[in-house]
């Protein structure tokens, strides 16, 4: 019996490795291509090529809108269909809750009982104000500290009404200059290689403001300083604020001090980095703007 098995898988083994011999033939019965196969080779390719068709329609089905055609997957309609249902559920769970204190208020009525005069119907969280503390912590304390050091410069020692100032006669020393923008001066002002403003890093997307109140003489695009804005001030002071990301004012606008005019960018040839360049000048002449103002 054993035997018998034996030679069985033998032949079965022999078979598959017999190799057939595929010709093509012309018209004239000439050989023109020829194929040496074998059983073994055929299922190998079968299996290959099956496998190949399973997997890439698993990727399919995966990965593409195919797989909504899929009995059970749910479709785009389908969960819009939910969420629209949940919404529905929660807007008639809040329309029963109207209706059962209408009913409880109509009842109280009728029995003489004063009812309920809470007209709005939500989880009712009940807090015991008189276990809070309002005295001033440690915490509120040092940061009580932290924004009257940050603020402290945001004001001048005196007060001086800008338009009492004649434009030929007023001193940039007695005007209040808003700080730009919140940043670290990576840069400094220096004559000797032309560089003539300060270099500010700052957050990207942040609001650049204007230091005083003026007109916006010049609103536009540069390819070495990007987005560039000008505005001019009482005094004749001039500011100049570089590689914006974008603008936001217009030129001819009137704008205020400390109101936002741009946003931090990185704009322009001449940048490596989110950063402001902010310049300011006077009668022609650049100014140091650390001097005048502290970042």
């Amino acid at each position: 019996m054993l035997e018998n098995f034996q030679n069985r898988s033998k032949k079965f083994i022999s078979r598959l490795r017999l190799t057939y011999r595929l010709v093509f033939f012309n018209d004239r019965f000439d050989e023109v291509w020829h194929l040496r196969i074998t059983l073994m080779n055929i299922l190998s390719i079968i299996g290959t090529v099956i496998i190949i068709l399973v997997i890439g329609s698993m990727a399919l089905v995966m990965f593409t809108p195919l797989r909504q055609l899929v009995p059970g997957y749910p479709k785009n309609a389908m969960r819009d269909q939910i969420v629209n249902n949940v919404l529905r559920l929660d807007s008639l769970e809040y329309e029963i809750r109207l209706r059962d204190k209408y009913i409880s208020s109509i009842n109280a009525i009728i029995t003489g009982v004063e009812p309920e005069l809470n007209d709005t119907i939500s989880e009712e969280t009940h807090v015991n104000y008189d276990n809070i503390s309002f005295t001033r912590s440690q915490q509120d304390s040092l940061l009580r500290k932290l924004v009257e050091q940050e603020e402290q410069f945001n004001f001048a020692t005196k007060t001086h009404s800008i338009s009492s100032f004649s434009s030929e006669q007023a001193l940039i020393s007695k005007i209040h200059l808003f700080k730009p923008v919140e940043g670290i001066v990576s840069s400094k002002f220096d004559l000797n290689n032309n560089h003539f403003g300060i270099d500010i890093v700052a957050q990207p997307n942040g609001m650049v403001k204007s230091i005083l109140d003026g007109t916006v003489i010049m609103s536009v695009w540069t390819s070495e300083t990007g987005y560039v804005i000008q505005i001019q001030h009482t005094a004749n002071i001039i500011s100049v604020y570089k590689h914006n990301s974008s603008i936001l004012k217009k030129q001819g606008e009137r704008v205020k001090s400390g109101e936002a005019i741009a946003i931090v960018g990185n704009s322009g040839e001449l940048t490596s980095g989110p950063h402001l360049h902010f310049e300011m000048w006077q009668n022609g002449t650049p100014l140091n703007p650390e001097e005048y103002i502290v970042f």
